[in-house]
């Protein structure tokens, strides 16, 4: 049974859909470990009530870069990591993170990469701008993680129309909703080895 490591800044909705699916064997996986650069993310209470481990490892809290990858990596290895998913982690990975998990490190994104991605584009800045741009499809992005916002390879998409009255919240809600049960189709697809992990 492969295990998952969750990263994630804030609410965790994502988290607890995973967290559901497990409990409901509808993904036959474990979450080790849920991490968080935020020590009053929802999301370390979803996992602590979930009976996971739930750790806050910030750059303020660790005191340097170097510390904070060494705790990150320290965590991960004791969770028996295979792979990661950023479920609303607002900050880059540092690099030895990204190097030790390279290709085992997977995003959700609320938009049709590679529009409306990098630096800046993430919650409701995604939706105004897809939006203001008039576009008549939004959805949802999986990708690789690299050393770039958003740029690593996209693994799949699923796509949600933009209504002629939206807004950027209603339709920020209404992705919402197709991501959490597209992430669940993506991990089934992971854990099947249909998307390959650590190539």
């Amino acid at each position: 049974m492969k295990t998952i490591a969750v990263f994630a800044s804030h609410g965790g909705s994502n988290l607890q859909a995973v967290i559901d699916a497990v409990s409901e064997n509808r993904l036959a996986a474990r979450i080790g470990v849920v991490i968080s650069n935020n020590s009053t993310a929802e999301a370390l209470e979803r996992a602590r009530r979930a009976g996971i481990t739930a750790c806050h490892i910030s750059l303020k809290s660790s005191g340097s870069e170097e510390e904070m990858a060494r705790k990150m990596l320290e965590a991960l290895a004791a969770s028996k990591a295979d792979f990661i998913l950023l479920l609303g982690y607002m900050r880059m990975l540092p690099l030895p993170v990204l190097t030790h998990y390279r290709n085992r490190i997977f995003n959700i994104h609320p938009a049709l990469l590679p529009r409306y991605g990098g630096k800046g584009m993430y919650g409701i800045h995604v939706h105004e701008a897809v939006i203001a741009a008039g576009e008549k499809m939004s959805g949802v992005t999986i990708h690789r993680v690299d050393e770039s916002y958003d740029r690593g390879e996209i693994v799949a998409q699923t796509q949600v129309p933009v209504l002629p009255d939206d807004t950027p919240e209603k339709l920020a809600a209404r992705v919402l909703a197709r991501e959490h049960t597209f992430l669940i189709e993506t991990v089934q697809r992971i854990l099947s080895g249909q998307i390959a992990i650590g190539v």
